[in-house]
């Protein structure tokens, strides 16, 4: 749906984009991470034409972004764009008719969704009245109104609380399901691995990391396992793994270990059999957090 090739943004003497391509298929939920000021917001811009790219181009759908794709892409900014003192159904409404939405079926739209978010007593009130996590939510409606092809999410749980967050959270996986293709863009990895299909890393201007969650994780993988037993045993002459950590329970240990090279889990299960009784043995695969952490300090 969106190719994003060699684009590059300055902004004064700073370089914000560094000859930065993607590629966000069509049905998916795309992550764009990175530290703040990685990148992420001038990209986002550019893909929403706020502002244009000093030099590389953007494709939706084939064609060179155009003004005619404005109306096919919602946008939740990091920091809100709604109007403190006109009243929410009225700038809903207003806000559905720039996108293209008549005025009787805005108003099908919104009520809809008002009931949907339980906002149903909400028509009347100012923006300024509402707490933050109250707006994120009017925000989040307002980009979602017109139906978009391709919905870009900026920072979306900012301000919400748990049980709201998570309440997006499943409106995001809903609206996925029914063909929305969604880029989202966050430095906080708690959400991308339940949400996100692929993921691009940003930092400091440059794309660093680019590809699906699961051949990401599997690039990553080191032969680390989690191990418990049912007792203790003599660990100095073990020819299968390094032991990275131990604790001692009732039981017996709980061991954290790194396979050696040439050896597999059978081979520490033959090893171990004799010595101890094993009732836990699990692949340590990392995170999208740890590896996000481990990539940028590589990089600092």
């Amino acid at each position: 749906m969106l190719k994003v090739s060699r684009i590059i943004k300055e902004y004064a003497k700073h370089r914000a984009l560094d000859n930065v391509s993607l590629e966000v298929e069509k049905g998916t939920i795309f992550g764009l991470l990175g530290p703040n000021g990685a990148g992420k917001t001038s990209l986002i811009r550019i893909i929403n034409q706020i502002t244009g790219p000093d030099d590389g181009e953007i494709f939706f759908n084939g064609e060179k972004l155009n003004q005619s794709h404005i109306n096919k892409i919602g946008y939740l900014p990091e920091e809100r764009g709604l109007y403190k003192k006109m009243e929410i159904g009225e700038q809903m409404l207003y806000l559905a008719q720039l996108k293209g939405l008549s005025r009787s079926e805005a108003s099908k739209r919104i009520k809809f969704w008002f009931e949907k978010m339980a906002m149903q007593d909400w028509w009347k009130k100012k923006v300024e009245d509402l707490s933050k996590g109250m707006q994120q939510k009017v925000q989040f409606v307002a980009t979602v109104l017109h139906e978009p092809e391709l919905i870009i999410l900026d920072e979306p749980f900012s301000g919400f609380d748990p049980v709201n967050a998570e309440i997006i959270k499943d409106e995001i996986l809903e609206l996925n399901k029914k063909g929305s293709t969604i880029i989202f863009s966050t430095h906080r990895m708690e959400s991308v691995e339940l949400l996100c299909n692929h993921i691009a890393l940003l930092h400091k201007s440059h794309k660093i990391l680019d590809g699906s969650v699961k051949s990401i994780k599997n690039a990553y993988r080191n032969n680390t396992f989690f191990l418990e037993t049912n007792k203790a045993f003599d660990d100095s002459n073990l020819k299968t793994f390094n032991l990275i950590s131990a604790e001692k329970t009732d039981e017996g240990e709980k061991l954290k270990i790194k396979l050696n090279e040439g050896f597999n889990t059978n081979d520490v299960l033959l090893e171990l059999i004799p010595v101890t009784g094993i009732t836990y043995l699990e692949e340590v695969i990392p995170t999208i957090n740890e590896i996000f952490i481990e990539k940028v300090k590589q990089l600092n």
